[in-house]
């Protein structure tokens, strides 16, 4: 490692030393090292679509001159005539280098001396070039060259043989390089954008509004979550970070923004895995005078949509599995799913805490003295159930117990009108037919006011102002949250979550 290093701060002194020769020369001239007067034309990509299929007589009558511009990922030098592969933010060209040409034609800036200069320019480096299109004789498409110029000098060496970061820890923490060698992660966040782009247009074509609500809050609700904490020194108050917008966008739906959402930024004080980081991104919107069936059959021909739209096909390969979009989803309830997974189990039981109590202590599952049925009869379910749930599936009917934002069920109060999407055994999306009753509302915060003063780090606090909006009379409504982190992980074939966050929290170095 440590020669490895030795070998890196050898590039980078020689690269320095380059830099500072570049100073000199143009301050010699009033010019800058760095300069910023140079406009492009053309994008790779678009030349290859406009370009690529045309003859190399084609194009030799028609003299198309572009102005292009990127890093310089490759090059080959022969004498007197060279061949770079210039990457931009689209794609990759080919530059054709002729030294005759250069000498005649580029400006007074670079002189006759650009060929030379360019043999000393390094991978990396920020380039720009006017030429001609051209074909060579293997048929690229290429840029001969007349007007040469070096726009940013890179003093870091790009990864070793242009193989890309294998380190994954490194992939994360400099995801400026992994952009720039890593193709794979490019169309990772460009499929990312593709997914709240559509989901955007989604929501709109609906009616639904976009609204921002705000991110810190004086209490932290909306979820079940541990929140982080700040405070604000002018107010002299202690404030949250958003674990949830729920609350704020329920609030609109009182004020008569029927339909409402938000692509929003949370953050909860909780653990980092494959699956979860403390900062992530949610799709939530509100429906009034909808319920939970509303939202399933809404959020089913979405994430149809979405898996064609993006990967261009219903059915989705993930991790070396398939889940087929395209079939209607499954709908289970959550007593239905724990039988079906455990036979041997007595359904009938199901809300006995006793019993369930022995089931979680036969499994090795833990038991909190403030655990109902409902409590206990989740943790099976997560034991036996949602690990093995492969194509979509919403589970539906969950215990009101771990649904404290959740309407009661009007013919089984034991029950909420809830559902989770799973695919994948992963967690997708939760939703649910909104508590609009004031009082049982506050009943319920009031229960979960009491777990907090107990201990509970994630239970919710009381909140007041909320309960006074519901009094106000909020409409029937059902609301939902999707992660879109995890949906792009699955949109993607991608294995980790920190592998669609750009920048994934990391301990510092």
């Amino acid at each position: 490692m440590t020669d490895q290093h030795d070998d890196e701060n050898s590039l980078i002194a020689q690269r320095r030393a380059k830099l500072d020769e570049l100073r000199t020369k143009a301050s010699s001239t009033g010019e800058s090292a760095y300069p910023n007067d140079f406009r492009r034309d053309a994008l790779a990509a678009d030349l290859g679509v406009g370009f690529g299929n045309k003859t190399a007589e084609e194009l030799e009558a028609a003299a198309i001159t572009v102005h292009v511009a990127g890093r310089m990922i490759a090059k080959r030098i022969m004498g007197k005539a060279s061949f770079v592969h210039m990457q931009d933010g689209s794609g990759k060209i080919q530059l054709f280098l002729q030294q005759a040409a250069l000498a005649a034609s580029t400006p007074p800036t670079g002189g006759g001396d650009t060929y030379e200069a360019f043999k000393h320019w390094d991978i990396g480096d920020q380039v720009a070039a006017v030429g001609t299109l051209m074909k060579t004789k293997t048929g690229e498409l290429s840029v001969r060259v007349t007007e040469l110029r070096l726009l940013a000098k890179a003093l870091r060496p790009l990864p070793e043989k242009w193989h890309g970061l294998t380190d994954t820890e490194t992939r994360y923490r400099q995801r400026y390089v992994d952009l720039i060698v890593t193709l794979e992660a490019r169309e990772c966040f460009k499929r990312r954008t593709q997914i709240t782009t559509y989901i955007r247009r989604y929501m709109d074509a609906l009616g639904f509004m976009e609204v921002e609500t705000p991110m810190l809050q004086p209490i932290a609700g909306g979820a079940v979550a541990r929140p982080f904490t700040t405070h604000h020194n002018t107010l002299d108050i202690p404030l949250f970070l958003r674990i949830a917008p729920e609350l704020y966008l329920k609030r609109l739906v009182v004020g008569g923004f029927e339909k409402v959402y938000e692509i929003n930024r949370n953050f909860r004080n909780e653990g980092v895995s494959t699956r979860h980081n403390p900062e992530f991104t949610m799709l939530e919107f509100y429906w009034a005078y909808a319920d939970y069936n509303d939202l399933m059959d809404l959020t089913e021909q979405m994430m149809r949509g979405l898996a064609e739209t993006v990967t261009g096909s219903s059915v989705v390969q993930y991790q070396g599995s398939s889940f087929d979009f395209g079939k209607p989803f499954k709908r289970l309830s959550v007593e239905d799913a724990v039988a079906s997974a455990d036979p041997a189990l007595e359904r009938s039981k199901f809300r006995d805490r006793a019993y369930m109590a022995k089931v979680c202590e036969r499994m090795g599952l833990p038991i909190a003295k403030d655990s109902g049925a409902g409590a206990l009869l989740m943790q099976v379910f997560e034991h036996k159930v949602e690990h093995a749930l492969s194509d979509p599936t919403f589970v539906t009917q969950y215990p009101i117990e771990v649904s404290p934002l959740s309407r009661r069920n009007d013919k089984d109060p034991w029950l909420a009108d809830r559902f989770e999407l799973i695919v994948g055994g992963r967690e997708i999306a939760n939703g649910f037919s909104e508590l609009n009753d004031p009082e049982d509302q506050a009943a319920r915060f009031k229960d979960q006011a009491a777990k907090k003063a107990g201990g509970d780090l994630e239970a919710m606090h009381y909140d007041e102002d909320y309960i006074r909006a519901l009094e106000h009379g909020m409409p029937p409504t059902a609301g939902e949250g999707i992660g879109i982190d995890r949906l792009t992980m699955l949109l993607t074939d991608s294995p980790s979550i920190r592998d669609v966050i750009l920048f994934p929290l990391m301990k510092p170095e």
